[in-house]
């Protein structure tokens, strides 16, 4: 198709988007539910109860649960439409329905996903005065509306985004989610601290919205009022360098562009927070060979406040490592390009194969002249190997760079910034003890719409996942940018900046998914409960479901010990998991929450479906245990340090759960620490983009087609068989000292 055709349907795309603005034009939208009815919370908790006595008894040595501890689902990383992404998301433009403020995410969290707490997190340059004023605020009614503070229904925290992306791998640092214990001003810093002044972004997106709105005149208001906005965010003056946080104004842009820098500033408060890092792995903005070494360093870490890393999200798992690269070193520097192997297709060698494709009547000796130059050209980006070849279309790049045996991958799986290897990592101080990632495991959405705790059903992609309300238009959107090649059988160089979600491929779609949920075993419901389990990371991750997990080290020095705790033992360690399966889901919404919000409401919010458990409950199909031992010096391969799965157990064909009760024999005889957490898997499900790309493999097994989401009419929400997982936090044993 050529562009001036393709920019004729873009068009008639754009003018027929109209009818799918719906109502939530202004963010100004209040709460409307009450708490929940008591009898809706004690039933969950009793359905909890009884599904914990149906495991085999517990061993005598456990640690303390049941009517002691009760585990409680949240999610600690929500956007409303105050994050700019999420506004621009919410554009006609983009097929949005409209703005989604913070009252969104309150009312969704209680009544459409019945989650147990949430925080609020939206990016921190985007906060201006206002809004940051109105979310501590609909923070504080949300809380004010859950009944006792000791046993509330709900509980809502307040926090920002800390928002980073470098071009290279040496300054790129990441998204980090900051949330506090408190809600009150003098429990909270003045303003949100952003990594960066993102002005020049607020104007390039005010030049292409003016033009826009044209091809849009009956949303004429709607874009006048986001120019007013992007003139405002740009229009912020910086804080004053050299200056105290806690001396600035309140309505000044305050930048802290390192983590380091981050955790100073948060130091002058004086505050309890935590710092979740999220989205490592995730390729879409972290440069290729990035590592996630350097956040280890004594002036970038804060132990205290690191206590937690989000494992999974609807961008994506973050927790598997890998040996295979995107490109590797020679002795000289320079990048080779990897061959395929089964696992893993290179972009930089698929660029090349992509142009030998086209080659044509062009001598042999000059074809692979023109291939060896597309694969060093590909190696020279950072994330946006594609745009080398910028004419292709998604599919001629089939799943190049991708994870082919992750569990919901990360788009563009970064290896070295994952979970695990981060958690291989070790570094001598002067002190004598090894500064380490000990961190805590958690899910969340990273929604940007305001929805807390969606993925309780794999169904409606628009609505689960933060691929929009048409996900056809983006791709359109890629194919009319597409540049075209003077010679389409020579790859082109790529530009500097290449770091982003504008302009990745449409393939990018294929790898959002329902968000995942944090889980807390808390003493109980209220808002210092929760925190204190946060705090001392007896918390776990799901990828969606609400699978139950317990894991304890039975022969602690003081007793039994939960997930999350750090022991030096002069024994073999022993441990226990149990896991109960999540419900099946009943369609539509219980009766108690049409009772709470108004016809419309629900609709808007739910659009008829919310969390709803039946009384069949699936499968643990099994129980994987992974070790890991840090790394005690520098040439040590991660892959040797990283055992998964280091022990797998098959589980019986019951769905009242699974135990599991293991030693390791080899723990004393090592001479090494080591940590050990624990994946509860489910039965295979229907999940939303399950199956990444829909590869297609020839009868030797390579990959020769995929498909996008967007090509099957007959499965619009790309369903496919996973099995959902629980991720424990680690349990840390450490060797006692001689």
């Amino acid at each position: 198709m050529s562009r001036h055709r393709l920019g004729r349907a873009l068009l008639a795309t754009l003018f027929g988007l109209a009818a799918g603005c719906g109502p939530g034009e202004s963010w100004d939208n209040p709460i409307e539910g009450a708490a929940k009815p008591d009898s809706e919370v004690r039933r969950l908790g009793e359905a909890q109860r009884e599904a914990h006595a149906g495991l085999e008894p517990r061993s005598p040595a456990a640690a303390p649960t049941g009517p002691d501890k009760t585990i409680l689902f949240g999610d600690l990383h929500v956007h409303t439409s105050y994050s700019w992404d999420a506004f621009i998301m919410s554009l006609p433009l983009f097929g949005g329905e409209g703005a989604h403020p913070p009252a969104d995410a309150c009312d969704f969290a209680r009544y459409c996903s019945n989650l147990d707490f949430f925080a609020l997190t939206d990016h921190a340059e985007a906060l201006r005065p206002e809004h940051w004023e109105a979310s501590k605020q609909s923070v504080r009614e949300c809380n004010a509306r859950a009944g006792d503070p000791a046993e509330p229904d709900l509980v809502a925290f307040m926090g920002f985004e800390w928002t980073q992306a470098g071009l290279t791998p040496e300054d790129h640092w990441g998204h980090r989610c900051l949330f506090f214990p408190g809600t009150g001003d003098d429990e909270l810093p003045a303003r949100p601290i952003a990594s960066a002044n993102r002005a020049p972004g607020y104007l390039a997106m005010q030049g292409m919205l003016r033009r826009v709105r044209w091809l849009q005149p009956q949303h004429w208001g709607t874009y006048s009022f986001t120019l007013d906005h992007l003139e405002a965010l740009g229009a912020r003056e910086e804080c004053a360098e050299g200056v105290p946080s806690t001396e600035l104004p309140p309505d000044c842009l305050e930048i802290a562009e390192t983590p380091g820098e981050l955790h100073a500033k948060l130091d002058e408060w004086g505050l309890d927070v935590l710092d979740i890092p999220h989205g490592t792995a995730w390729g879409v903005y972290t440069p290729v060979s990035t590592t996630i070494d350097k956040h280890l360093e004594a002036e970038q870490f804060d132990p205290e406040k690191q206590r937690l890393i989000e494992i999974m999200s609807g961008h994506g798992n973050s927790e598997e490592y890998r040996d295979w690269r995107h490109f590797t070193l020679g002795a000289d520097g320079e990048r080779i390009c990897p061959e395929p192997t089964p696992d893993f297709l290179p972009c930089c060698w698929q660029a090349g194969e992509i142009i030998r494709s086209r080659c044509g009547d062009l001598p042999p000796d000059e074809c692979e002249a023109r291939v060896a130059e597309a694969r060093r050209l590909a190696m020279q980006t950072w994330t946006r190997p594609t745009q080398v070849v910028p004419d292709a279309a998604a599919e001629e790049w089939l799943d190049c760079g991708q994870c082919r045996d992750c569990a919901k991958p990360s788009y563009a799986h970064r290896p070295l910034e994952s979970v695990q290897y981060a958690m291989s990592l070790s570094e001598p101080t002067a002190g004598g003890e090894p500064r380490r990632f000990n961190y805590g495991f958690i899910g969340s959405s990273d929604v940007h719409d305001a929805r807390a705790g969606v993925g309780y059903k794999q169904s409606d992609l628009t609505l689960m996942t933060d691929t929009g309300s048409r996900p056809a238009l983006l791709s359109w959107m890629e194919r009319l940018n597409r540049t075209e090649m003077e010679d389409p059988t020579r790859a082109v160089p790529p530009s500097d900046r290449t770091t982003g979600l504008t302009g990745n491929d449409p393939r990018v779609q294929s790898y959002l998914y329902a968000g995942g949920l944090a889980a807390v075993h808390s003493a109980g419901r209220s808002r210092e409960r929760i925190w204190d389990a946060l705090h001392r990371r007896e918390v776990y991750g799901t990828s969606g479901p609400r699978i139950l997990l317990w894991f304890d080290l039975l022969n602690a020095p003081g007793g039994a010990a939960p997930m999350g705790s750090e022991h030096r033992l002069p024994h073999n360690p022993m441990f226990e998991v149990r896991a109960v399966g999540s419900f099946e889901p009943r369609p539509g919404c219980p009766d108690w929450a049409e009772r709470g919000l108004s016809a419309d409401r629900l609709e808007w919010l739910c659009r008829g479906e919310c969390y709803s458990p039946g009384e069949k409950r699936r499968r643990i199909e099994a129980i994987e245990v992974v070790r890991i031992r840090p790394r005690s010096g520098p040439g040590e391969a991660p892959g040797d340090l990283i055992e998964d799965p280091w022990l797998r157990h098959s589980c019986p064909d019951d769905a009242a759960g699974c135990v599991l009760r293991f030693d390791d024999p080899e723990f004393l005889d090592s001479e090494r620490d080591a940590l050990y957490y624990a994946r509860a898997i489910e039965e295979p499900s229907l999940a939303l983009n399950g199956t990444p790309l829909n590869p297609r493999r020839d009868a030797r097994g390579e990959v020769v087609s995929i498909e996008l989401c967007e090509s099957d009419p007959d499965n619009p929400d790309c369903l496919g068989r996973v099995r959902e997982r629980a991720w424990s936090s680690p349990i840390f044993v450490n060797r006692a000292a001689p």
